[in-house]
């Protein structure tokens, strides 16, 4: 097990280039399994989990190859769809919630896909109804093995059909459109996700010969064809961690620029952060933070406390409102953080509250925080990341602080940011990275 050990109190300055996006790396990479032919990714982020699905690929039959630095071409023509019931695919599947996005394109091209019972965040209840809702819905049966938390599909052949999801699950869509498109016949998808990564996922598929229509909606038509072809893709870059920057920037009293940041795929990201009094600034396709001495929460028109939560998309990201919430620890107001989605991600603020933190814990989905306007700094502590996001916060929160602090169980926050301290550490951070 890794742990940091963080200097807090240092201001940073400079440049950071965002990696490529983590959620939607899973679903593009799952998506070669749907062609005998080479598909070429670029902008792959190089973090613990897309290594992990990467690495069930390579042992699935997929011949993969590193041309450079977050470019890899893949061909799926050589698949051994029995590695899917080996004890070794039972144990990596179960070790990574994305590679439940193989299933769909398993069960479209060949008929049948397993998958043991996916893990990643302890966050809460992720349920995996609508990922096989709708795979019921085009034909195919569901085996479940309780006793082992084991899944199986099968079908004979896959049929077009209308489907309203029970929700707008950007991982159900996903999977449920990588399913489809070989199917007979045209699949219409209501509530559908249409995040960033749902559209891209979608443009690769037409380019691959797939017909998406609606994409950037949530209604989704779908013709199925016969076969798809290769093509080549660029990965967004990640607006979580975009969204990581600007939250640090302000906390810590940085003057930080964000590059290429794709400014048309960030939504609410910047006026949820300006709420919070933080200058965000578009210069090109850039973000500039400038320093903050003190930065304001705004209240709403009638004069009530900002209460900012989590929709689905165009709505605010379930995954920045903890960046959200530690960043208002040293803003001047006070603001209501509603986590909707998951009821256990908000159950780090304990940490918080020992490091000096004016938060309350209201129930196991919304907090109020109390903005210190940095006149108290955050003390240090010894501390351990729960999940990814709650992980990255309590970075955060530590370079903010007053001393050394250290952080165990990292592996959470490599799992889905690359190189984190020796980015950061670029800029003017003090972080140690030790095992």
């Amino acid at each position: 097990m890794g742990s940091f050990i963080i200097e807090g109190g240092h201001t940073l300055q400079g440049e950071i280039t965002p990696q490529g996006a983590k959620n939607e790396a899973l679903q593009i990479i799952s998506a070669v399994l749907l062609t005998d032919k080479k598909v070429e990714i670029s902008n792959i982020p190089d973090i613990i989990d897309v290594n992990k699905l990467i690495d069930i690929l390579r042992n699935l039959g997929v011949k993969i190859q590193k041309k450079a630095k977050g470019v890899f071409t893949f061909q799926a023509d050589d698949i051994n769809i029995n590695y899917l019931q080996s004890e070794e695919f039972k144990e990596k599947g179960s070790g990574l919630r994305g590679s439940i996005m193989i299933m769909g394109p398993l069960l479209a091209r060949f008929g049948k896909a397993y998958m043991s019972k996916p893990g990643g965040d302890k966050i809460g209840r992720r349920r995996l109804d609508t990922h096989f809702e709708g795979f019921i819905k085009l034909g195919a049966e569901l085996d479940y093995d309780t006793s082992n938390h084991f899944f199986g599909v099968k079908a004979k052949k896959l049929t077009g059909t209308n489907m309203l999801l029970n929700e707008a699950s950007v991982t159900g869509t996903a999977n449920i459109i990588l399913a489809a498109v070989l199917a007979e016949g045209t699949t219409t998808i209501y509530n559908a996700a249409c995040e960033p990564y749902i559209q891209q996922l979608s443009k690769m598929l037409n380019r691959m010969g797939a017909k998406i229509s609606g994409i950037g909606s949530n209604l989704l038509t779908i013709e199925g064809v016969k076969k798809l072809n290769g093509t080549t893709h660029r990965v967004l870059p990640d607006m979580i961690e975009i969204g990581s920057w600007i939250g640090l920037a302000a906390i810590t009293k940085s003057e930080i620029t964000i590059k290429n940041v794709s400014w048309e795929n960030l939504g609410q990201i910047p006026r949820v952060f300006r709420k919070l009094g933080i200058t965000v600034e578009q210069k090109g396709d850039d973000i500039f933070i400038p320093k903050h001495e003190h930065y304001v929460i705004q209240n709403f028109m009638d004069g009530s406390i900002l209460s900012v939560s989590d929709a689905p998309w165009p709505g605010f990201t379930p995954d920045l409102l903890s960046i959200v919430l530690v960043t208002a620890i040293q803003a001047k107001g006070v603001v209501l953080i509603h986590q909707k989605m998951f009821e256990s991600r908000l159950f780090f603020v304990d940490k918080l509250i020992d490091m000096g933190a004016q938060i309350i814990l209201n129930d196991p989905h919304r907090a109020t925080v109390i903005g210190l306007d940095q006149e108290n700094q955050l003390r240090a502590t010894q501390m351990s990341s729960p999940d990814i996001r709650a992980g990255i916060s309590l970075l955060i929160a530590a370079l903010s602080a007053k001393g050394t602090s250290v952080i165990h169980n990292i592996e959470q926050i490599d799992r889905g940011y690359e190189a984190i301290d020796q980015k950061l550490n670029a800029i003017g951070a003090k972080i140690q990275r030790v095992n």
